[in-house]
């Protein structure tokens, strides 16, 4: 929680991540949900019932304002340090701050307790354990592959080491070619093929790859199998992550 103490009575809750948005719904919270992004895209229908503030990176403060919340939810890589503390002018705001499994689960248990939804925070995290623990032994016997996680183009962009995306490649036993580079560097495209990667994997988001882009990307690697993938599933770190590792095991199973 950021600097102002939790108070299990917030009633009216505003979410700035699409990611932990999905999270509150399926903690039974969506009725205290007024505000969100116009990322937050799960369960489809929340758009047309909720007030939306902006962007992750672009907020219109006059309609928080407006909204009277009890307590706005940020990310540290989500959204900027700039809203956060823009935020905290208006409400006590929390801000996650996710690398791993164990930060995703910390943060379910944490929603647990602001929200006192304890019990339905247990049981997500009870599955999310058994769905990991299913995965490590489906994993265990694949072979290492080298990959490259291509974000964004113009400029080329990729996930590197620190980010929670890198974690859910290495689960995968996958090798980022990327990892000596922190966070989300620019490269240049032409030198992808000194990495020599067995996949490139193109996530439909935030940039959204599609099949044109791929005859783009493997004529400067000629030798790597290049592959859309779901970006939610490699990088929403909430309850998404429960559909995640069967969507793994489909990606394994096809290449």
């Amino acid at each position: 929680m950021n600097k102002k103490s939790v108070n299990p009575s917030y009633k009216k809750i505003i979410s700035l991540v699409p990611s932990q948005t999905e999270l509150l719904v399926d903690l039974g919270l969506e009725d205290s949900i007024v505000g969100v992004t116009k990322f937050c895209i799960h369960p489809i229908n929340l758009r047309k019932n909720k007030t939306i503030i902006g962007g992750t990176k672009n907020i219109k403060l006059d309609k928080i304002k407006k909204l009277n919340p009890d307590i706005i939810l940020c990310n540290k890589e989500e959204n900027t340090k700039e809203i956060v503390e823009a935020c905290l002018q208006i409400a006590p705001t929390h801000v996650s701050d996710i690398f791993t499994l164990d930060d995703s689960k910390k943060l379910i248990k944490e929603y647990g307790d602001i929200f006192s939804c304890k019990t339905q925070a247990q049981i997500i995290i009870k599955k999310l354990d058994s769905e990991i623990l299913q995965f490590q032994k489906f994993i265990k016997n694949k072979r290492e592959r080298t990959v490259a996680y291509f974000i964004w183009k113009n400029p080329w962009m990729v996930a590197a080491n620190n980010t929670f995306i890198n974690h859910l490649i290495e689960l995968n036993n996958f090798k980022n070619i990327y990892k000596n580079l922190n966070r989300y560097p620019e490269i240049e495209l032409q030198d992808i093929k000194k990495g020599n990667p067995n996949l490139i994997l193109l996530s439909s988001e935030p940039f959204p790859f599609k099949e044109k882009h791929i005859n783009e990307i493997a004529s400067h690697a000629t030798q790597s199998k290049v592959i859309l993938v779901d970006g939610e599933m490699f990088s929403w770190y909430g309850s998404r992550l429960l559909k995640a590792f069967d969507y793994f095991k489909k990606l394994h199973n096809s290449i």
